[in-house]
């Protein structure tokens, strides 16, 4: 019987390199890996569904499972997952000295339903008490799904062709937070710092404390394709999950680093002895507190209208975790 033929985008990643290259195969399947970068893959797979499989943003997806007839399934691979005290962004002019001198203020943000400004007004609320009535917000883009909010949630528009860092930057908003430095802060604008300037030890302690390491994309599978063929959500796991251990055996031979990175031994090392000797985890159960806050803060935020199960986001076959040594080349 002839292999399955499927396409996946995903971003260039070390984790999914060897999917890329075709060093790693998915069991029964020919898999075309088209490289792209995060939001035109999701454009373009939640406006027409072009992908076979795609990576996707988490919150996203969430929204849609809410809806009740998603058009995609997700395994629980996590291609991209990003500590977020790093992109708190202020005007220094504003006289904002700590998280709750946030309230009452003006903020920027690209999406409203991003999954990392998801995480970063749970991260406010559950950790510094200001909660998303609290701001009143400024939206950089249209919001992909069109969903309507709460109508105690404040949001506008920001002017066609603007960009939030400079609007930061002139104080015409407060504070910004974001998925990438703003342009601005690049620029070494005098007017823009971080909220949290000290900002790696707050995430290992703020890991350490909750369990959280905020997963920003997950991996979908178009419904039509999981209906006629359901196995090829285990399939595909497994093949992610043997892609990411062949690079963690790569980047773990220090003595030729293969990341551009002078110190990159000793990062290894904290992140292993912080986080655990897979790292970078994906699954169901290292993953749960991360996954249930996003579930919790999606609903309270108004992108669902009820709080969602982990359960309902995952192809069955796919909630038992891979341990390392299953998937790990030597």
């Amino acid at each position: 019987m002839a292999n399955l033929r499927l396409t996946l985008a995903c971003g260039p990643y070390d984790r999914t390199q060897a999917l890329r290259d075709e060093t790693i195969r998915p069991e029964g399947i020919d898999l075309t890996y088209v490289t792209l970068q995060p939001a035109e893959i999701f454009w373009r797979m939640l406006q027409y569904k072009e992908f076979d499989v795609s990576e996707m943003s988490l919150s996203n997806y969430t929204t849609l499972v809410n809806s009740g007839d998603a058009p995609f399934i997700a395994i629980p691979v996590f291609p991209s997952r990003v500590f977020r005290h790093g992109y708190f962004f202020i005007n220094t002019d504003k006289g904002i000295k700590e998280p709750k001198d946030l309230k009452g203020k003006r903020g920027g943000v690209p999406e409203y339903s991003m999954t990392a400004a998801v995480y970063m007004r749970g991260l406010l609320d559950h950790e510094y008490g200001v909660k998303p009535t609290d701001v009143e917000w400024v939206q950089g883009r249209a919001d992909r799904l069109g969903r309507a909010l709460p109508a105690d949630i404040r949001l506008t528009q920001a002017p066609a062709g603007t960009e939030l860092g400079d609007l930061l930057e002139r104080g015409e908003i407060d504070f910004m937070m974001t998925a990438n430095n703003p342009l601005s802060f690049r620029r070494g604008s005098g007017k823009v710092r971080r909220l949290f300037p000290n900002y790696a030890e707050i995430e290992k302690d703020y890991y350490q404390r909750t369990k959280i390491y905020p997963i920003m994309h997950t991996v979908v599978i178009r419904r039509d394709i999981y209906d006629r063929d359901p196995w090829v959500a285990l399939s595909l796991y497994k093949a992610f999950c043997r892609a990411k251990d062949y690079s963690y055996h790569h980047i773990l031979e220090t003595g030729s680093p293969k990341a551009s990175l002078a110190w990159l031994q000793p990062l290894l090392e904290e992140e292993q002895e912080i986080i655990g000797p897979d790292w970078y985890p994906y699954g169901i159960e290292q993953n749960r507190p991360t996954i249930e806050a996003l579930l919790q803060y999606t609903h309270e935020h108004g992108l669902t209208d009820r709080r969602i199960k982990i359960e309902e986001l995952f192809a069955p076959s796919t909630m038992r975790d891979i341990p390392l040594s299953e998937g790990q080349l030597v």
